[in-house]
């Protein structure tokens, strides 16, 4: 995988994503190889490598980031009952930029066909 799978091929647009919610900040929307049932990426447009890189000048980004990924987790929520929100760092992070999957239902084999809709 790339260093940065986000800024290199999402926000660059060299792969087509079905997104969810879009604004100049943010982008959330479904995961292009989903572990889950429901498997929904939300990203920052800025790169920013982790969690833990986060400055005192991203705040209102952090605050509308967290915005969107509320949305999505509410609906997710209360269309299914349950909602996970999860962060990697470090080794499980395979690419260097911020991002928070929001998940729902079981893991799914890699070659299954999921709906891209909740």
């Amino acid at each position: 995988m790339s260093e940065d799978f986000y800024c290199e091929q999402v926000l660059s647009g060299k792969i087509s994503v079905k997104k969810i919610i879009e604004s100049d900040n943010v982008l959330a929307y479904y995961h292009t190889k989903p572990f889950w049932e429901i498997h929904i990426v939300v990203i920052p447009k800025k790169h920013i490598s982790s969690l833990l890189t986060l400055e005192k000048e991203d705040e209102l980004l952090l605050l509308e980031l967290f915005s969107v990924i509320k949305e999505v987790a509410e609906k997710i929520l209360n269309e299914k009952g349950a909602a996970r929100v999860l962060t990697n760092l470090g080794k499980y992070q395979e690419s260097k930029h911020l991002h928070f999957h929001i998940n729902s239902g079981d893991q799914i084999r890699p070659d299954a066909k999921v709906k891209n809709n909740f």
